[in-house]
């Protein structure tokens, strides 16, 4: 009976122990779905920030609450994240913790004005602080203006000055009241100023002002200009004499052709610094092209004056100039100068320099046939004949006329000239001098009747009782008929030349192979030596084959090397090519030394009957088919 009181109140007991476990679970259970829903929440709004670009914002979930922070560079992302959460959550549920970033201060704009004052008034264009005086700089400019108009186009904004601008400003304005023709650039740190000012003089005096009443610690840049004078005539004149090489005047149209006058002057002696004006009136735009050709001839003379007034040109001589020297170095300018420029030329009378001698031409003929003229000649129509007979005569190229114009020569000058060119082109070299009563000749010739025949052209030429003077001497080196080879030199220096190199062909076949090209060559140059010497190209193989096919493939190689010969342009007329096959070996066939031996060509010589003459050495080396394949009957001759 004492059991059943302690079982009732253990019954009163397991109630609340029950509550209170159920409790604890269900609050556990909520807890781990809470845990489960904030951390699906968080997920799935930082997935939308992320697809909208938005994944600088933070999430924090506390049960149903969703924060967002970070630092959000503008309003408008802070408002757009938080419209993408929510549309994944109530929006009710999600708490603002973002911030944005403050703007930055803007930055002053630059300040900056440009002027432009001309005939028509002054414009004014560019952006000003709100703080300055716009009406005070406008009256300033309408001032400045006299009368004419004022072109107000500024802008302003609401900033402070900047430091410097007062300053850079009323520098630039009262600039402008000193330039009529100007563009002035102003900005709180520099002022840049284009002008057209009246004269160089100006030029230089403002360049200096200005650069001494430009405010400390701002940057001024200058570009004035002033216009150049107009030169009329213009001229140059430049001296050498016992004072020196120097300029009386100079004038130029441009900075480069200043440079290249002034360089000129230079190198003909001039010394110290040389004043050359850049102005306008130039006659011709190689006018320094001109003045360099005269300095030139001038400081050749050694002595004397040169004046350019337009494109006239006037060179005097010295006395002390040799009349030689100057009628070549006149002529040489005459050639110079280009075509617009005329030359007027003078040598001043004295005792030292012959110029009491009589005029003459000479012309010198160079060994290499290099022609030279100097000396005079009337006029430019006869220095034009005199040119294309001697290019016709001795070469264009090698022609160089240096004569100068004397219109006070004796008549018949231009036909003593011509008769003597045609006789001087008798002459391997020499030189032939033309006064106005005698005519020179000297030099050598290859022509053993050159004397006589200088004689007849002189005397036909030049009329009955012409003076003249020759002095030629034959040499036989020079003349072309003594000094060609006879036959059998010929003969002997083509089969020296096969001797070290033989003319060969591709293994059964009459095409010469090409390390052959250079042996022909080399037997070319001889024939042209030897035009009229009757040789025969004799074309032999070796035994081996049929007689026919080696008979026939040897008169294919001769005929080849004959072609060969006429590509090279040989006058092949008194050469002929005959095969012979085998029928004339020179070595033993049954070897492979023999039978290459055997495969050659030979050039021998046609007797005056039309035989072929039996060369002095029968065993000389002659051109061969060095291939190295044998060909049988079937068709592999080696031959």
């Amino acid at each position: 009976m004492a059991r059943i009181p302690h079982m009732k109140l253990s019954r009163h007991l397991l109630l609340p122990i029950a509550f209170v476990t159920a409790a604890a679970l269900a609050i556990f259970i909520a807890t781990l779905v809470v845990g489960v829903i904030e951390r699906r929440t968080a997920q799935e709004v930082r997935m939308a920030l992320a697809l909208e670009g938005q994944d600088w914002a933070e999430v924090d979930t506390s049960g149903l609450l969703v924060t967002l922070s970070g630092m959000a560079e503008t309003e408008a992302l802070r408002f757009r994240a938080l419209s993408v959460a929510g549309r994944v959550v109530d929006s009710a549920r999600v708490i603002d913790a973002m911030e944005v970033r403050p703007v930055a201060e803007l930055r002053a704009p630059d300040f900056s004005v440009e002027v432009l004052r001309n005939d028509d008034g002054v414009s004014l264009i560019g952006l000003i602080p709100a703080t300055a005086d716009r009406e005070a700089v406008v009256s300033r400019l309408t001032d400045i203006a006299a009368g004419g108009s004022v072109a107000d186009m500024l802008e302003t904004a609401a900033y402070p000055a900047p430091a410097g601008w007062e300053a850079a400003l009323d520098f630039g304005l009262a600039s402008l009241s000193r330039l009529p023709r100007s563009k002035i650039s102003i900005t709180p740190e520099q002022v840049t100023i284009t002008a057209i000012t009246a004269s160089a003089a100006e030029k230089a005096r403002l360049e200096a002002d200005l650069a001494r009443q430009a405010p400390p610690g701002m940057q001024l840049t200058l570009d004035l200009s002033a216009p150049r004078p107009v030169i009329t005539p213009f001229t140059l004149r430049f001296l050498v004499d016992t004072e020196g090489a120097r300029f009386d005047a100079c004038s130029a149209d441009t900075d480069a052709a200043r440079t290249r006058i002034l360089s000129a002057a230079v190198a003909a002696g001039a010394e110290g610094k040389a004043d050359c004006v850049i102005g306008l009136g130039v006659p011709s735009p190689r006018w320094a092209e001109a003045v360099v050709a005269g300095i030139a001839a001038l400081d050749e003379l050694g002595a004397g004056s040169l004046t350019f007034s337009d494109t006239d040109v006037s060179l005097v001589a010295a006395p002390t100039v040799d009349q030689r020297a100057f009628d070549r170095i006149v002529g040489e300018l005459e050639r110079a100068l280009p075509d617009s420029f005329s030359l007027t030329s003078v040598l001043t009378p004295g005792s030292d320099n012959g110029n009491a001698g009589p005029p003459e031409f000479t012309a010198t003929l160079s060994p290499e046939g290099q022609l030279q003229m100097r000396g005079r000649l009337t006029d430019e129509r006869v220095r034009t004949v005199v040119d294309s007979y001697a290019a016709a005569r001795f070469g264009s190229g090698k022609v160089y006329n240096a004569a100068r114009l004397d219109p006070e020569l004796p008549e018949g000058w231009p036909v003593r000239v011509l008769a003597a060119l045609e006789a001087l082109a008798e002459l391997s070299s020499g030189s032939v001098t033309v006064q106005p009563d005698v005519v020179e000749i000297s030099g050598n010739t290859g022509n053993a009747r050159a004397n006589a025949e200088i004689a007849r052209l002189l005397a036909a030429k030049l009329g009955d009782g012409a003076q003249f003077e020759i002095r030629v001497t034959y040499q036989e080196v020079l003349d072309p008929v003594a000094g060609l080879p006879t036959p059998e030199e010929c003969a002997a220096r083509v089969n020296t030349i096969l001797s070290f190199s033989k003319i060969t062909f591709a293994p059964g076949s009459s095409e010469i192979a090409g390390g052959a090209l250079q042996t022909l060559d080399e037997i070319a140059e001889v024939l042209r030596t030897c035009p009229d010497v009757r040789m025969e190209i004799g074309a032999h193989s070796d035994s081996q084959g049929r007689d026919e096919m080696n008979l026939a493939l040897s008169q294919s190689r001769a005929d080849a090397v004959l072609a060969a010969l006429q590509a090279r342009r040989i006058l092949v007329s008194n050469l002929t090519a005959k095969g012979y096959g085998e029928s004339a070996p020179i070595a033993d066939n049954e070897t492979e030394e023999g039978r290459e031996a055997n495969r050659r060509i030979e050039f021998t010589l046609i007797s005056q009957e039309g035989a072929p003459e039996a060369p002095d050495d029968p065993a000389a080396p002659a051109d061969a088919d060095a291939d190295g394949e044998a060909e049988t009957g079937d068709g592999n001759e080696q031959n």
